[in-house]
């Protein structure tokens, strides 16, 4: 049973809480394309309140940044070493960079090649 006195104590240490944001650079190698990796990533990604960008890459991987909460980031790479139905991960190459908080959303990226 929380009292007036606990509950408080919460609200305030809840509040002075913040999760440290990062960003990571992501190759993704394997059978990555032609499996929906870029739209589950999004769904992924929005759902747990990750911004970046995902793309195809030429040479038949993967890319992604990924910008938000440590746990939240982390939580989305190690989906990405799994992938969805269909795909075969062989690879994810992970690059720590410096945060920036430029992007607003997560976004698929279209390449023309």
């Amino acid at each position: 049973m929380l009292t007036l006195k606990s509950s408080r104590i919460i609200r305030i240490l809840s509040s002075n809480f913040i999760m440290a944001k990062i960003r990571k650079h992501i190759i993704i190698k394997g059978r990555v394309q032609g499996v929906w990796f870029r739209a589950t990533i999004q769904e992924h990604a929005m759902a747990c309140g990750v911004r970046g960008w995902v793309k195809n890459t030429y040479s038949g991987n993967v890319e992604a940044v990924f910008e938000g909460d440590e746990e939240d980031v982390e939580k989305l790479i190690r989906w990405c070493r799994k992938g969805p139905r269909g795909a075969i991960v062989n690879e994810v190459k992970v690059k720590t960079e410096e945060y920036s908080g430029e992007y607003s959303t997560f976004s698929v990226k279209y390449s023309s090649w």
